[in-house]
């Protein structure tokens, strides 16, 4: 029950960031530079959070992936690091809230559950980012974070498509 739970409030938590950040009505504008920027930080800031909360007792699987994601997630941060510079961009990242409320318990870390929770939460965020970045195309800003867009979005579109699969699998 803690499972269905936690997988309900994940998803929920995940729409409503995708419906204030993401997802817009045609006809509105696209995502400016800072947004998606910010955006891009944003899920970086997530997928390190997954690999903080393996560390607390996950299985193997698990936190293997969840360092490989945190280690593309630094790679992507510094290769937009040079973008949000080249395009002198001001902006001051928050803290987000910690990927840890949206997976099962530690405790619980070892099982299926667990393994099905930590691919659960991936899921909506791939989408958010995916999302953001496809409307940013339509109409981009600045040369330099389209071509970082397209960089990015085939290797989100394959961890997304992964993503699902596992969590299918398991």
């Amino acid at each position: 029950m803690r499972v269905v739970a936690a997988t309900i409030l994940a998803l929920i938590s995940t729409s409503a960031l995708a419906d204030s950040v993401g997802e817009r009505k045609p006809g509105e504008r696209a995502p400016s530079a800072i947004e998606v920027i910010s955006g891009a930080y944003n899920f970086s800031r997530f997928q390190q959070g997954l690999l903080e909360n393996t560390d607390l007792k996950g299985n193997a699987e698990v936190k293997n992936l969840a360092a490989l994601r945190a280690e593309e997630a630094a790679n992507r941060d510094k290769r937009l690091k040079e973008v949000q510079e080249a395009i002198g961009a001001e902006l001051h990242v928050g803290r987000t809230t910690s990927s840890s409320a949206s997976l099962v318990e530690p405790e619980m870390s070892d099982g299926p559950a667990y393994v099905r929770s930590f691919y659960a939460a991936q899921i909506p965020e791939y989408a958010s980012i995916i999302g953001l970045l496809e409307r940013y195309l339509a109409a981009p800003d600045n040369a330099a974070l389209a071509a970082f867009a397209r960089e990015q979005l085939p290797l989100l579109r394959a961890q997304a498509r992964d993503a699902e699969r596992t969590m299918a699998d398991k």
